[in-house]
């Protein structure tokens, strides 16, 4: 039986997408562009700090990490819970002796439970990125409008009343959005999302809104956790791509290498020297940019 010819007909068939959301753009064609001091790669450490509520939500879905066992799971909480209360003091510890700058993407309980953190991290001169409520505070499509629009105000207001300044970058829980979330962060006031990991420097959304790529293939929940990959291992994967970025830039153009880091996971008194030394390691790059979202995006606005 033939087709009836019209199943081949696709009216938004075209070069490029079949969306209006963003231009399609390679990356090899793009303008010379190069970061402060002439840098070839602008090395973005991105810290999830999060807060999991002892009972999980499944609406629309459960964010990965939480509550597995039957409740109270103490396991999985105290677990994560080291994060707060030990790892993530190690990792600001590692950035002083590096002596670099992160963006911190925080839950908005983690600003009202523990306020005393966001205090060090504004004194430590690190970025906060607005990551939602807690880790029961997914996005995805199906969520009502108004109670997405509801949650990431929740989110940016506990961090202001905190930190004192309004986060201009936004992440949401694992990167996942629904039809709805570049415009209502866009709305709510946000430069920037991390939640298209599509390329290696940051582009725009139709509305205004940049995208900064956060690409979950270089986590360290991705690469220990999943692939059960060791530190050392982890931090050999992340030179081996600087390397590979920072030839790709040659003396023209420019790269983001992005280090996605978890408290509770790279900060385990076993992991921890492995990531000071690779840190070590980049600093003393001549190619090297640490810099926070903000800046990166700043600097790529101010070349285009």
């Amino acid at each position: 039986m033939a087709l009836d010819p019209a199943y081949l007909e696709y009216p938004r068939r075209r070069e490029g997408y079949d969306h209006d959301l963003y231009a399609w753009s390679s990356i090899f064609d793009r303008g010379a562009l190069r970061w402060p001091g002439d840098k070839g790669v602008a090395v973005w450490l991105c810290v999830s700090l999060e807060w999991f509520p002892m009972i999980p939500s499944d609406t629309p879905f459960r964010a990965p990490g939480h509550m597995q066992t039957a409740y109270p799971d103490y396991r999985h909480y105290t677990a994560r819970e080291y994060g707060t209360r030990v790892g993530f003091y190690r990792l600001l510890d590692a950035f002083a002796k590096a002596g670099v700058r992160a963006s911190i993407a925080t839950n908005g309980a983690i600003a009202e439970r523990y306020p005393e953190i966001i205090a060090d991290i504004v004194a430590g001169g690190h970025e906060i990125i607005a990551h939602s409520t807690d880790m029961n505070g997914t996005i995805a499509s199906g969520l009502p409008e108004e109670d997405e629009r509801a949650l990431i105000e929740r989110s940016l207001a506990s961090l202001e009343a905190a930190a004192g300044r309004r986060p201009t970058g936004w992440l949401s829980i694992t990167r996942s959005e629904s039809w709805n979330t570049p415009r209502l962060l866009k709305e709510a006031g946000l430069a920037y999302t991390c939640d298209w990991v599509n390329d290696e420097l940051p582009w725009r959304f139709a509305n205004g809104l940049i995208n900064l790529p956060l690409n979950h293939e270089l986590s360290d929940r991705q690469i220990i956790t999943v692939q059960q990959q060791s530190a050392d291992s982890y931090a050999r994967q992340m030179e081996d791509a600087f390397d590979w970025l920072a030839a790709e830039a040659g003396s023209a153009n420019a790269r983001v290498l992005p280090l996605h880091i978890t408290p509770y996971i790279m900060a385990l008194p076993y992991r921890i020297a492995a990531f000071e030394g690779l840190l070590a390691r980049l600093a003393a790059r001549p190619e090297a940019w640490f810099a926070t979202g903000a800046e990166i995006i700043s600097s790529w606005e101010s070349q285009q």
